[in-house]
């Protein structure tokens, strides 16, 4: 497929889903079980199949097991960054919780998903999926404590703990199921049909139009701009200093240069809307992270990914 068709793909399952999920909000056609429901259906059926179908053709090299340590990686360095920067930023707990927050928690799953596999296909999907292997756990782990203990400096919460039966049994964990379930097929040397292998690309696009068309349902752009200024710092954390940093590490780990442009585009992700779904669970400044979510990612399809594309082609 030629370079600009991919490109024009990419920019069609991004933006034309987030505008009927925003255009949904502005004029309600369904209510908002609608899309909670196209959430769920994304999360516990689309991704697992992806799973199962990318990890049946993924040749296993040693290589491969770094790639889940690079998930917790791609969160640890923003979220330092942002860390640093916010100790003089805000005078409330709530606006440093959710900055941090959102420097943390990048749009590795879909966005990230969908970038590599326009210039990789199938094999490039299956890297994603392993980066991101761990990130739920770090989700659960880490980011919901943090939001808590913010929270509870803010307002004297107490900090409730988080059960391990909840971190490692729950449906978010269907996606990792797919790709056991997808490596135990190639391993067995069990042939997948042709059709599924022809199913597989519109299910990525079946795919990224359920997960964005909910994220622009949620957008409120009256209540967020005043909060554009504030978090601009987040673009060199994001598109700068991750990516470096990341390419150097991944440059002394890996030999396979799609690996290495794979890692290299996770780590240029724009800030997630599990962020602003972490901060509004925990009461913290949504505003701030909806902020980050519009800002970095509107950066990222203007700028960031096109350069990104046509230097790695």
């Amino acid at each position: 497929m030629d370079s600009k068709v991919k490109l024009a793909y990419f920019f069609i399952d991004l933006l034309v889903p987030l505008g009927v999920g925003y255009l949904l909000r502005i004029k309600p056609m369904f209510g908002e079980g609608f899309f909670v429901s196209m959430a769920n259906y994304n999360m516990l059926l689309l991704y697992p199949a992806l799973s199962v179908l990318s990890f049946w053709v993924l040749p296993f090299s040693w290589e491969l097991i770094w790639l889940p340590l690079f998930g917790i990686i791609l969160c640890i360095i923003p979220g330092l960054a942002a860390y640093l920067i916010s100790t003089n930023k805000y005078s409330s707990m709530l606006d440093t919780g959710s900055y941090i927050l959102s420097a943390m928690l990048s749009n590795i799953g879909t966005l990230g998903g969908l970038c590599v596999y326009i210039l990789y296909g199938e094999i490039g999907f299956a890297y994603t999926q392993l980066v991101v292997l761990l990130q739920v756990a770090v989700i659960f782990l880490v980011c919901y404590p943090l939001a808590q203990y913010y929270y509870r400096r803010a307002q004297a919460v107490s900090l409730d703990k988080i059960s391990f039966s909840k971190l490692f049994l729950n449906r978010n964990q269907l996606p990792v199921l797919g790709l056991a379930i997808g490596f135990a097929l190639y391993y067995l040397n069990i042939p997948r049909p042709v059709i599924l292998g022809k199913l597989f690309d519109p299910l990525v696009h079946i795919a990224a139009w359920t997960a964005l068309m909910p994220v622009g349902h949620s957008l409120d752009f009256s209540a967020i701009r005043k909060y554009y200024l504030s978090t601009f710092d987040l673009v060199p954390i994001k598109f700068i200093v991750t990516p470096l940093v990341v390419y150097i590490i991944a440059r002394l780990v890996f030999d396979d240069p799609k690996i290495i442009n794979t890692v290299l585009i996770l780590a240029s992700m724009p800030t997630a809307i599990s962020a602003v779904i972490v901060v509004k669970i925990h009461h913290l400044n949504i505003h701030i992270a909806n902020a980050s979510f519009i800002l970095t990612t509107a950066l990222f399809l203007l700028v960031v990914y096109p350069l990104l594309f046509w230097g790695l082609q």
